[in-house]
């Protein structure tokens, strides 16, 4: 596969916001290029230590994504960039790419340990086509209206949500329907009701 290719696949995205509900926390990704919210529900600890880069605290100690990039880097490798990689039912899929020279890794790695890194080593995030097209998405609110309405819709907005659609196509019986335009082939979509809880 060309190089051009396989970075076609691949969107870059950025921390558009980190909202708390009772238990978890929700982080939005958003595509640089284009106008969609990815949602992906992590911990409170793990979006603490994602919060805590962008907050200013100093801590005395590091926390474990502190200890992860100061030994990546005393190995001698940079952090390249960390990519969502995939989704299987309903579990994000994630990769910490590492470079050292012509030496390249990657790391297998939940999204939340992976942006925690990014953040502090700094390096861009992407997520790849197929997580866009398995999951459903939201659009970046432009209004403050709209704005004020996507805030209040986040205090009930729950895992499933995200994916009911999904779900309901998937039971929906297959009707003959006329015959229309090709499409391209989409890949099948593939945790629970906390779309990247770990147990």
């Amino acid at each position: 596969m060309a190089k051009n290719e396989k970075d076609a696949q691949e969107r870059e995205v950025r921390i558009y916001s980190l909202a708390t509900t009772v238990n978890e926390c929700i982080i939005f990704l958003e595509e640089m290029a284009g106008n969609r919210l990815l949602p992906i529900w992590i911990g409170i600890t793990e979006g603490q230590a994602i919060a805590i880069r962008f907050s200013g605290i100093v801590l005395p100690r590091p926390l474990t994504h502190d200890l992860l990039l100061a030994a990546i880097k005393t190995l001698g490798y940079t952090v390249e960039k960390v990519v969502i990689c995939d989704i299987k039912e309903n579990t994000f899929y994630a990769r910490i790419h590492i470079q050292k020279g012509s030496t390249s890794h990657q790391l297998d790695s939940r999204p939340s340990d992976a942006i925690a890194v990014a953040v502090r080593a700094g390096c861009s995030i992407y997520v790849e086509d197929k997580v866009f097209a398995r999951c459903q998405t939201l659009n970046k609110p432009i209004t403050e209206d709209e704005v004020s309405k996507f805030k209040a819709d986040l205090k009930n907005l729950k895992p499933e949500d995200i994916f009911k659609g999904l779900q309901e196509k998937k039971k929906e019986p297959k009707e003959p329907k006329e015959p229309k335009e090709p499409k391209e082939p989409k890949e099948k979509g593939d945790e629970g009701p906390h779309p990247e809880s770990d147990e």
